[in-house]
């Protein structure tokens, strides 16, 4: 504490010249000397000091009425007192009426001098931060209290609200007509709501630590194992039933699972499930008159078709060239009304899973390349720089090879339509492991990001900025076709950059696996 303010105040300059070389001696640098009283106080009024020396017998002011002018500007300010000997008694009562720190007898002992002058500027240091300490510490409480009292109105407030909103979940999970059940990670059933034990036959206590499986099931996966794939989005489950117990009946089912509480390290989840029987049995009744209109309509198609080519090869006579180009218009429309028919047909048959995949080994290269051979003149007439391109051309998958070729017509069909002339399509075959997946990218018009979602939904045609010609059944049929085969297909694309399609097969790559240096056709 040594580079405290001092100010020294004594009417004799020998006095204060004294003071001036012990201080400098000592290295203190910031301290003031005045001969005057009055004109100390008049500097003590804009500067804090740490320490202040002051004689006694001044003849304008004493030192007593000095110090007390002082201790009214800065109570805890250290104050030393110098006396001679006879006032002895005066330096005790500055004691009590000022606050003296110290008073030193004339003649005084410099080294005396200067450890009462260090230990006043330590205690003026200490006073000064224990009593912003102090100030800090009755604000802090002020606020506490401040606080305390908002605090409880908040928590009322609160606590009022989430008793309104916990009567409204209550309302909502107790009259709701899905079920609800609420289920830990390894699907063991914590809760459930009326409508689940009605869909179920079982009250809640009979289904409670029971496992979600015992209740809900598919032919194709179970609850458990789907929940370990779920983190913060959310899952839907189709063709699920719910088996009760005790009748044995199965109820058509869709379930909705999320995660209640994402950053919660147990993981919790509730899903909806919602019977759907009504909607089967829609479904069905709509989708068994397609069948059976499209059915009946492929008889008469074919005839018409066959009659048509009859007059156009002139087995029933020469016709002039408008003739043959009216009947060709007319075979062109039945062959697609026939295709519209027939792309029917196959929807129907996944739909209702009545189509039987008939897989076997084949060159997914030799396939691929026959389908770009036939679209090869189609790309050709706009211009279109159509590429293949595979790693390994010896590679064998196993699968319904006439369903994989209707996916890979599809995709690159698309590709090439949507493409303006002059641009590129290209296919991509590759395999990592056992997994082959297929690619066709364009550099066409692009989709809207909107739109992607409900590209592979039935009776899609096209996007909001441009509509399809076609059935919207292709994109639907190749979704069917590869999810049948237990794989994947989706699209990414960039508006006005173009498009790709890829499906992925899992663990369907064969016999013939070697890396082969990349070829480009």
């Amino acid at each position: 504490m040594d580079t405290g303010l001092i100010v020294v105040v004594d009417d004799e300059k020998i006095v204060t010249s004294a003071f001036k070389t012990l201080l400098k001696v000592e290295g203190f640098g910031n301290a003031h000397f005045f001969n005057n009283p009055e004109e100390a106080l008049e500097f003590l009024k804009s500067n804090t000091p740490d320490l202040v020396i002051s004689d006694f017998l001044m003849p304008e002011m004493n030192g007593l009425e000095f110090l007390s002018e002082v201790k009214k500007m800065y109570p805890e300010v250290s104050k030393i007192l110098l006396t001679g000997y006879a006032d002895k008694e005066n330096a005790i009562r500055a004691i009590n009426e000022v606050g003296l720190y110290r008073y030193i007898e004339k003649p005084w002992d410099n080294d005396d001098l200067i450890l009462n002058i260090r230990n006043g500027i330590e205690r003026s240091y200490l006073l000064s931060e224990l009593r912003k300490k102090i100030a800090e510490l009755e604000a802090a409480k002020k606020e506490l209290e401040k606080y305390s009292h908002n605090l409880e109105q908040i928590v009322e407030e609160r606590t009022a609200d989430l008793k309104q909103s916990n009567a409204k979940l209550e309302g909502i999970f107790n009259y709701c007509a899905d079920g609800i059940v609420i289920i830990n990670e390894d699907g063991i059933i914590e809760q459930v709501n009326p409508a689940c034990e009605n869909l179920i036959g079982l009250v809640e206590s009979k289904l409670l630590n029971s496992s979600v499986d015992d209740y809900l099931f598919s032919k194709k996966t179970f609850i458990s194992k789907e929940l370990h794939k779920l983190d913060e989005s959310e899952l839907l489950l189709r063709d699920f039933f719910i088996k009760n117990p005790l009748s044995n009946v199965e109820i058509p089912v869709e379930v909705s699972f999320a995660r209640i509480n994402p950053e919660d390290e147990f993981k919790r989840f509730v899903g909806v499930i919602r019977d759907v029987t009504e909607q089967k049995k829609s479904d069905k009744l709509r989708d068994d008159f397609i069948a059976t209109l499209t059915h009946d309509l492929r008889t008469p198609l074919l005839a018409a078709i066959q009659t048509l080519k009859f007059f156009l090869d002139g087995a029933l006579g020469e016709l002039d060239e408008k003739q043959k180009t009216l009947l060709a218009t007319m075979q062109k429309s039945n062959e697609d009304l026939l295709g519209l028919v027939n792309a029917l047909l196959e929807v129907y048959k996944y739909d209702a899973e009545k189509l039987t995949l008939a897989k076997t080994n084949f060159n997914i290269y030799n396939l691929t390349e026959q389908v770009y051979q036939e679209l090869l003149p189609l790309a050709e007439s706009k211009n279109i720089d159509f590429t293949i391109e595979c790693e390994n051309k010896e590679m064998e998958i196993f699968a319904d090879r006439s369903e994989i070729r209707r996916v890979i017509c599809n995709l690159c069909g698309n590709a090439i339509n949507y493409t303006q002339n002059g641009g590129k399509v290209s296919i991509i075959i590759k395999n990592e492991g056992n997994d082959l997946i297929f690619s066709v990218s364009d550099n066409g018009c692009g989709i809207p990001q909107e739109d992607i979602p409900n590209m592979f939904q039935r009776f899609s045609q096209g996007t909001s900025k441009k509509r399809s010609t076609g059935t919207g059944l292709g994109l639907y049929l190749s979704r069917q076709i590869i999810e049948s085969h237990g794989g994947k297909i989706w699209l990414e694309s960039r508006l006005n950059k173009g498009s790709e399609f890829s499906f992925l097969l899992t663990d369907t790559v064969s016999g013939g696996i070697k890396q082969n240096e990349g070829s480009l056709v």
